[in-house]
């Protein structure tokens, strides 16, 4: 009986049931629930604890067990925020980074009975001392926890002596507790800030966190104020990692900056195209100087004076402006006539009805000859002057 799966599907189930056997703890995760169901059905029992993903963060039996949700409706700008920011996290997986060694963190335990705002007397500093002599011997005998105790001791008597904070954050190193050693360094860093010892066992608490950044500077600056053999090798340990992620961070940072080059850009160019079109709105509106209202224009009257039947018509009544009668019904005129009388309400002497006394023609439109055409005869007649006074025969 043939299996009712392809063979492909029976290969990719294999290589699961495969890779689950070598890391059963894989099973613990939200999105393999359904599996870890099924196997405690039939009375199997999977292991407790958290999953740490192989190197690269995929699975070897194909896909990504990592779940990535995308809003479905976002900004424009905050969804290419997001994109880039799923680029840094896609590039940093590609970081292959050695994480041999590297341990849990710890939870760092409080300190209730230190006062450090003390001021110690000089029998309490000398009291102090000989409890951090008892200390180191329970250290080198490898009783790391009394010896924590004795420092504590000494700590509680003379909290302001940083030799005291870092020493006792060697003994938290010995016991794995990476945190408590960092906050013992931290606060001996506080009161001497050129303490080797704690730049040197705060740096190896980083390197135990996987903090390869934070290892290589502290250590680096262990070195410088008192060179020590042992924070040396530790330097050379944690260098490879924190300058793989060192170029890492600055090829994101080329990329940021080209990305934000690229933006301003855009927006530069967007800036000057609206500035353009504010620009060409606010010359149309202007037209033709002074204004012409009800919507017109200068290039609206041009084309109309450009018209064959406006020009004669305009040739005619500028030869004897009474002409001007026989166009009024003609629209084509009736518009430019308009647009004059709007615009210059005062009129413009030599026309009747304030119609002005000269347009824009072509070359030679006011004649054939390239002269003047003569005024009309009829109108250079002189009138007979009317009597002032008029008898109506009344009396």
């Amino acid at each position: 009986m043939a299996a009712p799966f392809a063979s492909e599907d029976l290969e990719k189930l294999k290589k699961f049931i495969d890779f689950v056997s070598q890391n059963p703890l894989i099973l613990n995760m939200p999105q393999l629930e359904f599996v870890k169901t099924f196997i405690e059905k039939f009375g199997g029992k999977v292991p407790e604890g958290a999953f740490q993903m192989p190197a690269g963060g995929k699975c070897p039996f194909g896909g990504n067990i990592k779940t990535e949700s995308k809003p479905t409706s976002v900004p424009q700008e905050e969804e290419n925020n997001a994109e880039a920011e799923m680029d840094v996290e896609s590039d940093e997986s590609e970081i292959e980074l050695d994480m041999e060694g590297v341990i849990p963190p710890d939870r760092v335990p409080e300190q209730t009975t230190i006062d450090f705002n003390k001021e110690s007397t000089e029998e309490e500093i000398e009291k102090a001392g000989d409890l951090r002599s008892q200390a180191a011997g329970f250290y080198s005998e490898e009783k790391y926890d009394e010896a924590i105790n004795f420092y504590t001791q000494a700590i509680e008597l003379n909290p302001n002596n940083a030799l005291y904070h870092a020493k006792r954050g060697q003994a938290f190193l010995k016991l794995q507790k990476p945190n408590a050693c960092i906050r013992d360094c931290n606060k001996a860093l506080e009161i001497n800030c050129d303490s080797a010892a704690a730049y040197k066992f705060r740096g190896r608490a980083h390197r135990l966190l996987g903090n390869w950044e934070e290892a290589a500077k502290d250590l680096r600056q262990a070195c410088k104020l008192d060179f020590d053999e042992e924070a040396d090798e530790w330097l050379r340990e944690v260098t490879p990692n924190a300058k793989k992620i060192e170029q890492h961070r600055l090829k994101q940072q080329r990329k940021k900056d080209e990305r934000d080059r690229k933006a301003r850009e855009v927006r530069r160019q967007k800036a000057r195209k609206e500035a353009s079109q504010q620009q060409q709105e606010k010359h149309d509106s202007a037209g033709m100087p002074g204004g012409f209202p009800g919507g017109s224009n200068l290039i609206d009257l041009l084309s109309s004076i450009n018209d064959p039947e406006v020009m004669a018509a305009l040739q005619d009544i500028m030869r004897n402006p009474a002409n001007i009668e026989k166009y009024k019904s003609n629209p084509k005129l009736a518009k430019i006539i308009d647009v004059f009388k709007n615009s210059f309400p005062g009129g413009v002497g030599g026309f009747p009805g304030g119609f002005p006394g000269s347009f824009p023609t072509a070359a030679g439109a006011n004649d054939t000859d390239g002269t003047t055409a003569p005024p009309n005869s009829e109108d250079n007649k002189p009138q007979p002057k009317k009597p002032d006074f008029v008898d109506d025969g009344l009396d």
